[in-house]
């Protein structure tokens, strides 16, 4: 499959800043695999009534982490950014005794090398006692990925360090239409709205929230309870290879990034296959990618209930084991991501799901929906 056949233009006006307030006032476009003329728009908070009793919602509870950090280089005095990706291999990310936090980072700064220090600020700018490192690149995470050694943390984890020097992991491309547009929103602000009501934050571990997910409040899962509709949880950490666009000419050669999943309190209703009963939502690819991996995970003989780390890649073409339908945010061009929509919306022989998303995504741009993490939503009904 040729990657330019995932790419559309996109008018950089319907990119959203900011999280539609409240929440599930965000638009949702209603589109059916088994019904191609079918492109409805409603709002989120319509979800409950779109679905059926017995339904199951498969929710993505990781929480993401302040990972975003800024400074200065001490010797030059010249900035610093980075973005926190994980605990180095071999590194406990204690801080304890005689150790420091090692963090692989991707750092964007002036002439990098072996040696050089960076003074961190904390999310408002403020000056503090943190200093990374820089130890030695980190290739397997792409250019512009080192290692950091993390100095004046007194005993702090990375966690906590990261928790008083780290801001919100927005997006580039909503920093930069912020940027564009002149706006300006404090990092709490961020913080709050780019994290799901249901994310457990005593396991912090992405560093790009779920954004299906941010669409949902209490009002929307009540009214799920009302009709009948079942929910559960799996764990992804999301990590920043989620929004890279893909490189290579054929889709089939793009190197896919790996992330840690495990079923969590889906486990359950997974252990023996697919729930007999009622149909399988996933709320966003992370979700999606998580559940199809167990799928084949427990195809293989393997054990459901131990974590891993996938690097599956759903493309027109795939299987979908456990998946029927999809709530999904509008993607970025010439990513995964689309090509998961577009599995999902392929039928082999009767619908092309490469054509369908691209008319899905011309009725959205038509209609001015807002696009990627703050933006508006797409339910995919079986």
């Amino acid at each position: 499959m040729r990657t330019d056949e995932l790419d559309f233009d996109l008018p950089e006006s319907l990119i959203a800043t900011t999280p539609a307030t409240p929440r599930d006032s965000s638009r949702l476009l209603v589109v059916s695999i088994s019904d191609p003329d079918r492109l409805e728009d409603r709002v989120f908070s319509d979800l409950p009534g779109l679905l059926s009793p017995d339904d199951l919602l498969v929710f993505n509870r990781s929480s993401v982490m302040p990972a975003r950090f800024r400074g200065s280089n001490v010797e030059t005095g010249g900035a610093v950014e980075g973005l926190y990706l994980h605990d180095a291999p071999g590194s406990g990310g204690e801080g304890t005794g005689d150790e420091r936090p090692m963090w692989v980072a991707y750092v964007k700064t002036k002439r990098p090398r072996v040696g050089r220090r960076a003074g961190l600020v904390d999310a408002d700018g403020n000056p503090t006692q943190i200093v990374v490192e820089f130890v030695e690149p980190y290739p397997s995470e792409g250019p512009g990925a080192w290692v950091l050694g993390v100095d004046g943390g007194g005993g702090m984890g990375s966690s906590e360090i990261l928790n008083s020097v780290g801001g919100t992991p927005l997006p580039p491309y909503i920093l930069s239409q912020r940027k564009a547009r002149d706006e300006h929103i404090d990092d709490a602000s961020d913080r709050d709205a780019y994290q799901t009501m249901y994310a457990d934050l005593d396991d912090p571990g992405s560093v790009a929230a779920p954004t299906a997910g941010l669409h949902f409040t209490d009002r929307v899962m009540s009214g799920l309870s009302d009709r009948g509709v079942s929910t559960s949880e799996v764990v992804l950490h999301v990590g920043a290879g989620t929004f890279k666009p893909i490189d290579a000419e054929r889709l089939e050669d793009h190197d896919m990034h790996s992330e840690r999943c495990s079923m969590g309190s889906a486990l359950g209703l997974f252990e023996g296959g697919k729930p007999d009963k009622g149909r399988v939502f996933a709320v966003g690819s992370t979700s999606a990618r998580t559940l199809e991996s167990f799928a084949g995970v427990q195809e293989s003989g393997g054990n459901v209930g131990d974590a891993i780390d996938t690097r599956i890649l759903i493309s027109p073409g795939y299987d979908w084991r456990w998946v029927d339908g999809m709530v999904t945010n509008f993607h970025l061009p010439r990513s995964t991501l689309i090509a998961m929509v577009a599995s999902m919306l392929d039928v082999p022989g009767t619908v092309n799901g490469i054509e369908r998303i691209r008319e899905i995504y011309a009725h959205a741009i038509h209609n001015e929906y807002r696009f990627f993490s703050y933006g508006d939503a797409m339910l995919i009904l079986p």
